[in-house]
């Protein structure tokens, strides 16, 4: 399916009745045949923008799969790149792309939920990943990523401008995820994928809420619509020098 190297209609099947980590170290060996790797062309210009906004030492690529995001990473970040997610398979193939890199990229099996680090990074990408998070989880995502960069990190991903309503798009997307609602109301264990669920309204709201400086930049490479709006935009939430802390007895929802 896809492309004569990429998974099987049945290979997706199986894939789909999993949970997320062990569908991802089924699909791992032939995810970059597939249309859910970030394109080339995503990467390679967020990491123009990036390049625009200040010099990077450390930098952290937030569930990295198969490592696509870490290679436009290494050449933004002068020091170290770091790739961290929690499936197996995905990691795996991502150190066969990279072969002997040596100790400029590492590569860590950990949850996004629970990162295993504090304030040893100047930058933070994601690429695609974020419909894996459940709208609830947003907060304490968003606070995790703060922990781990230094004061004037920034946290970076792009945005695709929401489909017009009522055209395939649209309706390709609400689809995909009411059959994805109706799949984990009656299957075990649940496969989180959705692709409504992250607006950038509310993505906006709850990174100024875990104390981040939020900018949004046009990326260029891919136009505007036909309102002016941007195509695809980046997302650029700057930890300031000092994370402002919940006043007592503030509860984030």
């Amino acid at each position: 399916m896809f492309s004569p190297e990429g998974p099987s209609l049945r290979e997706l099947a199986v894939q789909a009745l999993s949970s997320v980590e062990r569908g991802y170290d089924l699909l791992a060996p032939k995810f970059d045949h597939t249309p859910f790797r970030t394109p080339d062309s995503v990467l390679r210009a967020v990491a123009s923008a990036l390049r625009r906004t200040g010099v990077y030492e450390d930098g952290l690529d937030l569930c990295c799969g198969t490592g696509a995001g870490v290679g436009a990473l290494a050449g933004v970040c002068r020091r170290s790149v770091t790739g961290v997610d929690f499936s197996a398979g995905m990691l795996e193939v991502a150190r066969r792309r990279t072969g002997d890199a040596g100790p400029r990229i590492a590569w860590v099996r950990a949850d996004a939920r629970a990162l295993p680090f504090r304030q040893g990074f100047d930058l933070v990408v994601s690429f695609g990943a974020f419909g894996h998070f459940l709208p609830r989880e947003l907060p304490a995502l968003f606070a995790g990523v703060a922990a781990v960069l230094r004061p004037g990190g920034v946290f970076a991903f792009p945005v695709v401008a929401p489909p017009r309503p009522g055209s395939r798009a649209y309706w390709t997307l609400l689809g995909f995820d009411a059959v994805m609602r109706v799949r984990n109301a009656v299957w075990r264990p649940p496969f989180v994928m959705y692709y409504r669920t992250f607006p950038l309204g509310e993505v906006t709201r709850e990174l100024q809420r875990a104390g981040f400086q939020v900018e949004l930049v046009a990326l260029p490479e891919f136009g505007r619509r036909r309102d002016g709006s941007p195509r695809v935009r980046t997302v650029l939430a700057r930890r300031p020098e000092a994370v402002p802390q919940p006043a007592a007895g503030t509860v984030n929802s």
